[in-house]
């Protein structure tokens, strides 16, 4: 995702140079490229995420347009003040990328696991939470967030993502879900790094002979509430898959929704746990450990659909 971020930067640079990129010493090498071509428009704050947010905020006062970036826990968190009022109190257009979202720096340990930073970015007045669900969704959510009037947090995963959308996306709006694949017998949602994942389960399903709907909510907050509906009137159950801690993310807001409108369809969560991870290791093994992998997913999903889960 992170190549797809940074060829959309480029693009954008170069119809509007009032575009700056600024970084918390982060993406080394990443932005190498970009660093030594557009000079100008690029900045190394260094380790000092609070700082990056004040300054993108006077920058956006003074008519820039800025994208700041960092690991997602650090641009998020560890400036959660700055945020919030310099950004969300004052409605500025500052776009947030948060690198690594979810279990993407498994090995680094649980201070660098993002697990609760849609939740905190969601509970902020004005704020709008991204989290491309691929390198396409990823590019179009960052060209996408050029046109919005007040600040966003873009949740991306790292390096070598699978491409779920086979080509550019064409009609990509923030706030409006993607219907991935069409099925018959119940309903997944997806968000952020869980996309690809979930997509290769009802690949594992469909030769269980269930076919599934993929639906991909790379917006979480305003979340698709029409998509949400059409889907709790076609199917009996509708499950819920993301890379975050089950409290506070899109299956929360989902159920919430779901309650608000009265809605009969049963919901199943599947996320992490409200636990930090103590066990070190690779993402992939904590994926695998928390049942995030394809495999899992799948058993998971048709153990759900297998006590009811037909189509309406």
């Amino acid at each position: 995702m992170r190549k797809a971020v940074l060829d959309t930067l480029v693009s954008l640079v170069k119809r509007d140079l009032r575009v700056f990129f600024l970084t918390s010493d982060t993406g080394f090498h990443v932005f190498d490229e970009f660093r030594v071509k557009y000079r100008n428009q690029f900045a190394n704050i260094g380790i000092s995420e609070a700082a990056m947010i004040g300054m993108a905020a006077g920058m956006t006062l003074e008519g820039a347009r800025v994208f700041v970036y960092g690991i997602a826990p650090f641009v998020t968190m560890r400036c959660f003040e700055q945020v919030r009022v310099d950004l969300c109190q004052n409605k500025l257009p500052v776009k947030i990328i948060g690198v690594g979202g979810g279990l993407t720096y498994g090995g680094a340990g649980p201070t660098h696991h993002s697990i609760e930073d849609v939740s905190v970015m969601a509970a902020l007045p004005g704020m709008t939470v991204i989290c491309p669900g691929d390198p396409a969704e990823a590019a179009a959510a960052v060209a996408a967030s050029m046109k919005m009037t007040g600040p966003c947090y873009i949740r991306i995963g790292k390096s070598g993502e699978r491409a779920v959308h086979g080509k550019p996306l064409r009609g990509f709006a923030i706030g409006r879900g993607i219907r991935v694949r069409r099925g018959r017998d119940i309903a997944v949602i997806a968000t952020g790094n869980a996309l690809a994942p979930a997509d290769e389960a009802c690949d594992l399903l469909e030769k269980r002979g269930i076919k599934a709907e993929l639906a991909s909510m790379h917006t979480v907050k305003p979340l698709d509430s029409g998509l949400v509906e059409s889907l709790a009137k076609r199917f009996d159950t509708i499950v819920t898959v993301e890379e975050h801690n089950i409290v506070g993310g899109m299956g929360s807001m989902v159920a919430a929704l779901i309650t608000d409108r009265g809605s009969t369809v049963r919901l199943h969560r599947i996320a992490l746990p409200d636990t930090y991870e103590a066990r070190g290791g690779s993402d992939s093994y904590l994926r695998l450990r928390h049942g995030l992998t394809p495999d899992r997913l799948a058993e998971r999903i048709a153990g759900i659909y297998g006590r009811k889960g037909k189509a309406r």
